[in-house]
């Protein structure tokens, strides 16, 4: 991964073969950041599971086909403290169709663009909220 930042904004090219999500957190703790929104990412991926929550559970879908990666959009929070990275992309296929959901793993074609822009000083939290089956944001204090 190649990362260059302008204050809390990060620009990344991912390299073929790197891993997502992984890569995100491993951005986020060799820079300690806390608190960030993924807010695009573009390029080409391959072996590809996304999935639908369905209210209950994630189904999942794998694309083992490359991929164009059309939208990239997320955040990183912490969480036990650990990164806790939540992704979801829209990818098109060959026959230009496409698909999307949440994004569980890829692995990066030829590169992946993205830009993540962090919040200094802020720690997002991603709590398991037992009334929905999941862990929800949570933005911390604003005052």
């Amino acid at each position: 991964m190649q990362a260059v930042s302008d204050g809390p904004r990060w620009m990344l090219r991912l390299a073929e073969g790197e891993r997502i999500p992984e890569v995100f957190a491993e951005l986020a703790r060799a820079h300690g950041i806390r608190a960030a929104a993924v807010s695009m990412g573009i390029g080409q991926l391959r072996e590809v599971r996304l999935a639908f929550w369905n209210g209950s559970e994630y189904v999942p879908r794998d694309i083992s086909s490359p991929v164009e990666l059309v939208s990239l959009a997320g955040s990183i929070a912490e969480s036990d403290g650990e990164p806790s990275v939540h992704l979801h992309a829209t990818v098109g296929l060959a026959d230009h169709s496409s698909m999307a959901g949440h994004l569980i793993s890829a692995t990066v074609g030829l590169l992946v663009e993205s830009m993540v822009v962090a919040f200094p000083g802020r720690t997002f939290a991603r709590p398991f909220d037992e009334s929905v089956g999941l862990r929800r944001l949570d933005l911390g204090p604003t005052g």
